[in-house]
């Protein structure tokens, strides 16, 4: 038998037809009933056998007075016949899914670093593959976002498992982790000290995360683990409608996660001060229900958040 290019089937122009056939013979063992089941004429039927057999260079079946019984050849031929249709069918499966859900809609939630950047290049990407799907966005802390997940109403969330207790059944992939900074207005005095230590920021004026929450906590031990007082002067908000004009119109420092402050730097809005702050919030990741089967549209989206998380982080 001679070597077969290994797209052989596209030169000898295989078609479905004789895929069927070849299954055909193998199921009625007659060329006559096997044409009759496939709407063909009987001669019609022995030429594609016969094609098949000259372009592969063997004997797929043994013409015996009883009917036609598979040669070696002929049985491998069947096997992957079998094979490549049922792929066939499921392809046209998962087409049929996936035009269903990119016109349907999905659910995602988000805490407020990859609401900034890697959710939105996500969606983006998606959006050109799928106009049509609706994709709703909550921007939330973990512990409300974990809430709606477990209630069905989030199909996955990019956030923080903040609790061991209530955590069984979820999927959790880690993405990064959330370093955190100190920002100011624009031509702030600090931003000409290449030298800063946290005691030359301790008696500042801030604009803090409220106390109890997890950002607030770390950023107070940061300064007692240095044995410093933490800052005195506060503005409890993380609501950037207020520290923003807070920030332009004083000298006030505020902390926040270092992806959300360089957005806002590129906006020209804050600056980054030269200090690198011993404080951070947990890592973040991808978190779903384990039993929770994604919509076709919900698995594109969530394919296209890994491919940003890795061109990002």
């Amino acid at each position: 038998m001679d070597t077969l290019n290994p797209n052989w089937f596209l030169r000898a122009r295989l078609k479905t037809r004789q895929l069927l056939l070849l299954i055909a013979l193998d199921e009625h063992r007659n060329i006559h009933r096997a044409a009759e089941a496939l709407h063909m004429t009987q001669p019609a039927a022995s030429k594609q056998i016969k094609d098949l057999e000259e372009m592969l260079d063997v004997r797929l079946f043994d013409r015996l007075p009883r009917g036609m019984e598979p040669t070696i050849y002929g049985e491998t031929m069947i096997r992957h016949a079998r094979m490549a249709l049922t792929s066939l069918s499921l392809a046209h499966d998962d087409v049929v899914a996936l035009k269903a859900g990119l016109v349907g809609q999905v659910e995602v939630g988000v805490i407020m670093t990859p609401a900034m950047a890697l959710l939105p290049q996500a969606i983006a990407a998606v959006k050109k593959q799928a106009p049509l799907l609706r994709i709703g966005v909550h921007v939330e802390p973990s512990n409300s976002l974990m809430g709606k997940l477990q209630h069905g109403n989030l199909d996955f969330m990019i956030g923080r498992i903040l609790e061991k207790e209530g955590s069984e059944g979820l999927i959790y992939e880690e993405l990064t982790e959330e370093p955190a900074c100190a920002v100011v207005r624009p031509g702030h005095p600090l931003l000409d000290n290449q030298r800063l230590q946290l005691d030359d920021i301790a008696d500042r004026p801030w604009v803090l995360p409220a106390p109890g929450s997890i950002m607030r906590h770390r950023f107070d031990m940061m300064f007692r683990r240095a044995s410093l007082e933490p800052p005195s002067n506060v503005v409890d908000t993380t609501d950037m409608l207020v520290v923003t004009p807070l920030l332009q119109q004083t000298d006030s420092l505020h902390v926040m996660p270092l992806e959300v402050a360089r957005y806002y730097e590129t906006l020209n809005i804050l600056r980054v001060l030269p200090i690198d702050l011993p404080c951070k919030m947990d890592a973040f990741g991808i978190i779903r229900q384990q039993d929770h089967l994604l919509s076709p549209g919900a698995d594109l989206l969530l394919r296209a958040v890994r491919t940003a998380a890795k061109e990002i982080y």
